[in-house]
């Protein structure tokens, strides 16, 4: 990587931090700084989960089942649509209705105290190791695309995202996701014509292509997988702490359903984009190895992207992951701060408080960045991720969803079914393999993983039926609904998210105008793609021209 690429990734960190900076202000209540006053515009909201749930395993992982399989990784990764639509159907304008500021503060009022404390801990031990294995395979790309060594990334890496998300708050993480899809998403649509174009194009690209290359299915990655890793999305995406966040800092339970249907909408298109790169390279190169093949999509990009553009693509993959951390970290230390703290110390004022929760972001973070210099002792990152993921994805995530169906759930019954479904996994990951020589496959883990607790819920939840004792925290939810939404339409609230928002949508708009000017200079200095690129870097400068002229336009008004 030359100086024109490191001056990009430079150029675009900077970006990204000032505008994460600037809203150092923005957290004056606890609410403002965890859930941007809960009135956050859906699409930013959408745009936030669509890029928190993304990272750079989409094009390491799946980049290289494309290069392998073809087809079959867009077909995975389809599974996400069809999740977001259910969620946005049935499960978004649930959560939104609680009126609640963090999934730890409904399972409290909806199931007690005791069974929050022990969530919270299971919850704060999880996200911890699952926000370092994020923040490892970035500084990976980071290490091999720079040559900096991956002890020292991590540490760099990991106190850039503390500081911004520390100092602010939500608003913090959701302009820097959304400028971080503004540059990912130009990136890597700029990237598709040319690898095309390297092959002869489209046609060469149908016809050249490995027999079976655009099946549906392949491999270990039969309908089974797919089923049960649909199932794992589902459940992960509406029972996810840090994404029910996105779907209650909206201001209406339409609104909510609209966050999920463009995180759908996003993952119905983006595996297309994403996936022909490592596709066309094994037609360049079909001789990667199976490790050689993680960097299929890097490797396309070095054979075809100008100076300057590989960088930003590097820069884009850093900080789209990057996301996922950030998220992470202003969740988990609003659930210590809102659900750990707060019940400790009531009388604590609301600026006491968001001082606690920066302070608690920034210990996690330190635990992130430890977790992650970790990863390469625990069997490395995709060891880690697929053994988190077998193990927690319905155990933990599916229970607090079923609590929104549910009139009789218990706090036995949910904390039953977690700790029973973690127990099974746990024996079958680890106990016995080695003691009855029993191994469950990726598919048989998944599977496992997602129908247990919801056969454990189900048997529950007939047998509470048929008892027919309703719950009393069902009522205590309902009432603590009704009195927020009596809060917060006898205050004056609309104003100051409106004039919040406003200033959100115009340093975005700042953002992008920096990040479009950048890509327009790198197209005119291109000795390859000059009218591509130039023509991208034209287009994002206008739609940040169209925000600044918005948010003048409502100044005026105003």
């Amino acid at each position: 990587m030359g100086v024109i690429d490191l001056s990009v990734i430079a150029i675009f960190t900077f970006i990204v931090v000032s505008c994460g900076l600037s809203f150092s202000g923005a957290g004056k209540s606890l609410s403002g700084f965890f859930s941007a006053g809960g009135a956050l515009p859906w699409w930013m909201s959408g745009l936030s989960l669509f890029m928190s749930f993304f990272s750079a395993g989409t094009f390491v992982v799946w980049g290289s089942i494309a290069y392998s399989y073809g087809w079959v990784a867009i077909t995975i990764q389809w599974t996400m649509c069809i999740a977001g639509l259910l969620i946005g159907f049935f499960i978004a304008g649930k959560w939104q209705a609680t009126q609640v500021l963090t999934a730890a503060e409904f399972i409290k009022i909806r199931l007690g105290l005791r069974v929050q404390k022990v969530y919270t801990v299971t919850f704060l031990i999880i996200s911890t190791f699952s926000t370092g294995t994020f923040l490892y395979p970035v500084a990976k790309i980071v290490q091999v695309s720079t040559g900096i060594q991956i002890t020292e990334t991590i540490i760099i890496l990991g106190l850039i995202i503390l500081a911004y998300t520390a100092v602010g708050g939500l608003w913090a993480v959701i302009v820097t996701d959304i400028l971080q899809f503004v540059v990912l998403t130009a990136a890597v649509l700029i990237v598709v014509p040319l690898a095309l174009d390297r092959i002869g194009g489209l046609n060469e690209f149908i016809q050249q292509a490995p027999e079976d290359f655009f099946a549906p299915v392949a491999g270990e990655f039969t309908w089974s997988f797919i089923f049960a890793f649909g199932l794992f999305n589902l459940f992960f995406i509406a029972g996810n702490w840090a994404y029910i966040q996105r779907f209650t800092c909206v201001s209406t339970p339409k609104d909510a359903k609209k966050v999920a249907w463009l995180f759908a909408a996003l993952y119905l298109v983006s595996p297309l984009i994403w996936m022909i790169a490592p596709m066309v390279y094994r037609l360049i190169n079909p001789n990667l190895s199976i490790s050689e093949a993680e960097g299929a999509y890097l490797l396309m990009c070095q054979e075809v992207l100008p100076a300057g553009m590989l960088g930003l693509i590097v820069a884009g993959m850093v900080f789209a992951t990057s996301s996922s951390i950030n998220t992470a970290l202003n969740i988990t230390a609003g659930v210590i701060t809102n659900d750990v703290y707060r019940i400790l110390r009531p009388k604590s004022s609301e600026s006491h408080l968001v001082f606690v929760g920066r302070l608690a972001t920034v210990l996690l973070g330190f635990g992130t960045i430890t977790v992650a210099l970790l990863v390469p002792f625990l069997g490395g990152v995709v060891n880690v991720v697929m053994t988190m993921a077998a193990l927690t994805g319905g155990a933990l995530f599916l229970p607090p969803v079923w609590l929104l169906f549910s009139r009789f759930q218990t706090g036995t019954s949910i904390l039953a079914t977690t700790f029973i479904s973690l127990s099974v996994n746990i024996f079958f990951k680890f106990i016995s393999p080695t003691l009855f020589n029993i191994t469950l496959n990726r598919t048989e883990e998944m599977l496992l993983g997602v129908l247990l607790p919801a056969l454990l819920l189900a048997i529950f939840e007939w047998r509470l039926r048929v008892r027919g004792h309703e719950a009393p925290g069902h009522k205590k939810i309902g009432e603590f609904s009704a009195e927020k939404i009596h809060e917060k339409n006898s205050s004056n609230l609309e104003t100051k998210n409106t004039t919040e928002n406003n200033r959100g949508i115009r340093v975005i708009a700042i953002g992008i105008s920096a990040v479009g000017l950048t890509m327009f200079i790198l197209g005119v200095t291109a000795e390859t793609g000059t009218l591509i690129i130039t023509t991208m870097g034209l287009a994002i400068t206008a739609i940040a021209l169209i925000l600044l002229g918005k948010d003048k336009l409502f100044s005026r008004s105003n």
